[in-house]
């Protein structure tokens, strides 16, 4: 077998080289696969000098230059004139052929992770795609687009048993430790280390790492302890067996060796294997812009949301099958070690420059039925995954700190960040039981903005039947979900009404401004933003990256976020929106689209720190699990926060028409509470 595919390899190769030197194809095409075959030699020798322990011998300065090489033509306005472009592929190479090609030199990219990770059977796979199609474009005739198409559409079916299997087996298995190893070996005062991943370096990791190496191993343990000490939390809290499990995966961006490093080593101590797979290269495994895993800088933001829609060449109903086919069987192989893995401890970063996008009429998109046959894939896939890493015995942690592109105060706003991330939890206990006490009483909550802002809504609350001993707000005090601060609700559907608005927030790295949904019944009837000129686009641009493709999304949380020591930094700062999701959620009221905090796990027992077992952890939606689970679960939860200087009223309706008023013009006005405004005056409130 190993002779075949040397054989198959070499042949490969050659092939390859002799179409650098002269493509056989004339005009723009010719060009097009010569620059392609030039890549193809540039992942080839990645994957010699890796092979060979020639990167492990270079200098920072060699390794700089070969990390630029590798990415050249997506960095800047090299952009404009590549072909992963799929506005200058289309100009070059029409419609017909442009799409699909830019398309195809997207997923050869992936050949760099290969290469790395010495992955030769995915290697050979994409060269001989790419002499597939070479070879269609130099018959006697131009090949027909339908047929151009239907040969891509093959080659990822067919071979999504390879893709498909890898990803299932990357979460799971803890044996495949390329990143790990790196991590737990390196030198990591070396900024060397960070050209071994494969991924795209800029200064922002190297300058991470340079300022992580300057603290003391004391501050270190502090850090990685409070992020591994959240996921243990999450399963004591929860009454979820820890103990039987065996793994965790950890998903960081790259930078945080040091704090990583040292969050291995006290998983290990809990009994726990870290498993570490990078985010998906193949647009098979991905979901819009979203990165799951480890990765580093995006050579080019606009490069990748170009490329989101790309599923448009083979999401149609037999693809669906066949991946979901795929998906069980990769379960079923691997199902003794997804039953012991526990869930994924996230390590998010915030700061960056903000993206504003352009939407290209060029990129591909899907179609109303392909959005529906997505949707329909990410409810099966998600349910086949719950099959095997059971909700209710798995859990999480995530927390979240500033790179350097914050800005000149980047270790001001990182120190800031870490005592916000360990504040005392024992005191938001306190004041948010007072909240949870009166939010208990009441019927529904009425929401209204300020200013500019036009938020007017009124969220029901269910019911409860013995108040002595239930809740229906669930006290969030920092376990998985750090910082601390918020206290959150599933809410009743019926009789959930108006207008959510924020005048700019930015959602998964995308911004928005003036954004507005509408809800009736719960449900999402009405959506808009201005960032485009045609409304049309404004609410495409809203469908695919908030409500996923689904036709509407449920209100699946509604919370009041009281960590106004997070807000006072974001203002002192002036970084509030570049501030995440995560920590921004716990800065005002914030309302989730989409699945609760609970799906999955909705008959896990959930307890407030005073006892009382939390009740209100489904919907009108999510109850449907039970006779027909697809209409369940939409498989995507986004936080909208509206900031407290936006914020007019939050006032709680009781069942006698009376009302009690927590927050007004952004400051809390409830007895027990005043302590959260402290900060709010420094933060000009």
């Amino acid at each position: 077998m190993e002779t075949i595919w040397k054989e198959r390899w070499q042949l490969a190769s050659e092939r390859i080289k002799e179409i650098a030197k002269a493509p056989e194809v004339e005009g723009a095409l010719g060009v097009y696969f010569q620059k392609t075959a030039d890549f193809l030699l540039l992942a080839q020798k990645a994957w010699d000098q890796v092979k060979s322990g020639a990167l492990k011998r270079a200098s920072l300065e060699e390794l700089k230059e070969w990390n630029q090489i590798l990415y050249a033509d997506l960095i800047g306005d090299a952009y404009e004139k590549s072909f992963a472009n799929p506005a200058y592929a289309v100009r070059e190479l029409t419609k017909d052929y442009g799409q699909l090609l830019s398309f195809v030199y997207t997923e050869l990219r992936g050949m760099i992770v290969y290469a790395y990770e010495q992955r030769q059977e995915e290697m050979l796979l994409y060269m001989e795609l790419f002499l597939q199609l070479h070879s269609a474009f130099t018959a006697d005739e131009l090949p027909k687009k339908e047929q151009l198409w239907q040969d891509v559409y093959w080659f990822i079916s067919d071979n999504s048993d390879i893709i498909v299997t890898r990803r299932v087996r990357e979460q799971v298995d803890s044996s495949l430790s390329f990143l790990r190893d790196i991590i737990m070996e390196a030198d990591l005062g070396n900024p060397c280390y960070l050209y071994q991943f494969g991924e795209y370096i800029t200064e922002t990791e190297i300058q991470t790492s340079q300022y992580l190496n300057t603290l003391s191993d004391e501050e270190i343990q502090k850090i990685a302890s409070v992020f591994t000490e959240g996921y243990r939390m999450g399963f004591e809290v929860n009454r979820k067996p820890l103990a039987k499990k065996k793994t965790v995966n950890i998903r960081y961006c790259l930078g945080f060796e040091r704090i990583i490093r040292q969050a291995v080593k006290n998983f290990k101590a809990m009994g726990l294997e870290s498993i570490l797979y990078r985010a998906a290269v193949s647009r098979v495994n991905m979901r819009e812009t979203n990165k799951i895993g480890c990765y580093g800088s995006s050579p080019n933001r606009q490069y990748e949301y170009d490329h989101k829609g790309d599923a448009a060449l083979f999401m149609d109903k037999a693809f669906v099958e066949r991946k979901l086919g795929v998906l069980r069987t990769a379960y079923e192989t691997y199902k003794e070690l997804a039953d012991v893995h526990g869930g994924p401890a996230v390590m998010e970063v915030f700061g960056e420059q903000p993206f504003v996008p352009v939407s290209k009429a060029e990129a591909l998109k899907l179609n109303k039925k392909q959005q529906e046959n997505q949707v329909l894939l990410n409810s099966r896939a998600g349910q086949i995954t719950n099959e095997y890493i059971k909700g209710d015995e798995r859990s999480f942690t995530i927390i979240a700190f500033p790179v350097p592109d914050i800005g000149e105060q980047f270790e001001e706003i990182f120190a800031e960040t870490v005592k916000i991330n360990t504040l005392d939890y024992k005191t938001w206990r306190e004041i948010q039981q007072r909240l949870i006490d009166v939010l208990d009483t009441g019927k529904a909550v009425h929401i209204r903005g300020r200013g500019r802002n036009q938020t007017d809504l009124t969220v029901a609350l269910k019911p409860m039947k013995d108040p002595v001993h239930e809740t229906v707000f669930e006290n969030c005090v920092a376990d998985v979900n750090i910082p601390v601060g918020e206290v959150f609700t599933s809410p009743q559907l019926t009789g959930t009404d108006g207008v959510l608005h924020v005048s700019s927030v930015y959602l998964n790295d995308l911004y928005y401004e003036d954004l507005q949904i509408t809800f009736t019944d719960g449900m999402i009837t009405d959506y808009t933003c201005r960032n485009f000129k045609g409304e049309e686009e404004n609410r495409r641009y809203i469908r695919e990256n908030v409500l996923y493709h689904h036709e509407t999304l449920p209100m699946g949380e509604f919370a009041i976020g009281t960590n106004t020591t997070a807000y006072q930094m974001a203002k002192t700062y002036q970084i509030g929106g570049r501030m995440p999701i995560l920590i921004a959620e716990k800065m005002g009221p914030h309302f989730a689209v989409g699945d609760t905090c609970f799906s999955w796990e909705e008959d896990v027992e959930t307890c407030n720190p005073d006892g009382k077992k939390m009740i209100a952890k489904e919907n009108e939606r999510s109850i449907l699990r039970r006779t027909d689970v697809e209409k369940a679960y939409f498989n995507c939860h986004t936080d909208i926060t509206i900031p407290y200087d936006e914020l007019g009223e939050i006032a709680v309706m009781h069942p006698d028409g009376s009302q009690t008023v927590l927050i007004r013009d952004g400051r809390f006005v409830l007895p027990g509470t005043l302590l959260l405004n402290e900060p709010l005056k420094d933060a000009g409130l």
